[in-house]
């Protein structure tokens, strides 16, 4: 028996967890679809999901199966062996997004550093070496120090410098800059078709026109960072085709494990033959668990929920359209499919915390604007009963500092 119960976990983790995390002062212990819940039965419906990561929802029992059954059979072998998921699960993405060749990792951040460091592999093989990245303003691409350089806001940077050296960000809006900045010296270009930290700013056409025009020039590679926008997100398999980008490599995460930590680094062939054994590897990476939920996922994905999404997208973008249409403090609406980013005239914050208390969850990026990412499985009836919640938060705090 455990003294879990018996004390306050709040005050445990002041005492014995990293302080880095701003955590809301409520403790969940349990979930069925797209709803949260504490000890005492309080229901919270999550327009979250876990920062994009719970895409089948809380309790979904087909991935609550097939995670019993493969941990009563085997879990982890590490990559010393072969076993049959892992296979599957790269040929599955390979058909998916045209990259023949993937390596899993534990997260998306992950997946990004093995897209860096290959980029750079690549050219050595070429025997040209290229050291230089380029990357665009309101980037984010994880935590790790190679994502992190590739990151635009000195806020994830100023604490941890030097980071890696030869990065440059420019302006997505101007493709003029885009253009000069990818050179010969480039060895790849990192973007998010979508920005999702940043602020959910999509990529303009303009700007995928320039890096595409700049990559074929140049001979740049061609960095996808799909962890936040791919797998379904936006109502489409890939948020990359859409801007008429073709990768060379792609960065995958948060949703493809529903829930289970797995990230996935997708190469094409001539960029996968520059690797040789040793150059890279991961010790938990393509586990059968985690290959087994992200199978499970894929699965529930052509099973009908990327056409769910895309049906439940265009029902919550109304409703955050006409919100806007009654609520001057919203600047903006962008976003697509299940991700959603509401720009506010003021710090977001408060209305993060003002949503709480209606029991409804939303979090904040780039300071004012209000982020939502629900799970895929997220019903039109819950986003009917969301967007009030969410208005009357939004409501609350311009009036409190309207005062």
């Amino acid at each position: 028996m455990t003294t879990m119960n018996l004390v306050d976990p709040i005050a445990l983790d002041a005492q014995h967890v990293l302080q880095v995390y701003r955590r809301a002062p409520v403790v969940f212990e349990s979930g069925k679809g797209s709803a949260l819940f504490t000890k005492t039965g309080e229901r919270y419906l999550d327009l979250i999901s876990g920062v994009g990561v719970a895409s089948l929802g809380h309790g979904h029992p087909g991935l609550a199966r097939a995670l019993a059954e493969q941990s009563a059979t085997l879990i982890h072998t590490s990559n010393l062996f072969h076993h049959p998921l892992q296979s599957e699960l790269a040929s599955r993405l390979s058909a998916i997004t045209g990259l023949p060749r993937a390596f899993f990792c534990n997260s998306g951040a992950e997946a990004v550093e093995a897209c860096l460091k290959f980029s750079r592999r690549f050219w050595h093989a070429q025997g040209t070496p290229r050291a230089g990245f380029v990357a665009f303003d309101h980037s984010f691409h994880g935590r790790t120090m190679g994502a992190v350089s590739v990151t635009w806001d000195e806020h994830y940077r100023g604490p941890f410098g030097p980071l890696v050296p030869g990065v440059t960000f420019v302006d997505p809006r101007d493709t003029a800059a885009i253009a000069a900045a990818i050179t010969q010296e480039t060895a790849a270009v990192i973007v998010e078709p979508i920005q999702g930290e940043g602020g959910v700013r999509p990529i303009p056409q303009a700007a995928a026109d320039a890096i595409a025009a700049a990559c074929r020039r140049t001979g740049a590679l061609l960095i996808a960072d799909e962890v936040q926008c791919g797998l379904g997100r936006t109502g489409q398999l890939f948020h990359s085709p859409a801007l008429g980008l073709s990768p060379d490599l792609m960065a995958l995460g948060k949703a493809l494990g529903a829930g289970v930590p797995i990230g996935a680094a997708l190469f094409s062939d001539r960029v996968a033959a520059a690797a040789k054994p040793g150059d890279h590897g991961s010790t938990y990476g393509g586990n059968l668990l985690a290959c087994r939920a992200a199978l499970t996922f894929l699965d529930e994905l052509d099973g009908g929920l990327l056409n769910h999404v895309a049906r439940a997208g265009e029902h919550l973008e109304r409703g955050l359209r006409a919100i806007a249409s009654r609520q001057p403090a919203i600047r903006d609406v962008r976003g697509a499919g299940l991700m959603w980013g509401l720009e506010i005239d003021r710090p977001a914050a408060a209305i993060v915390d003002a949503a709480r208390e209606r029991r409804l969850l939303i979090n904040r990026t780039s300071d004012t604007v209000i982020r939502l990412l629900p799970p895929y499985v997220i019903t039109e009836r819950e986003i009917d009963e969301a967007l009030p919640l969410l208005e009357a938060a939004i409501g609350a705090v311009v009036e409190a500092s309207d005062k």
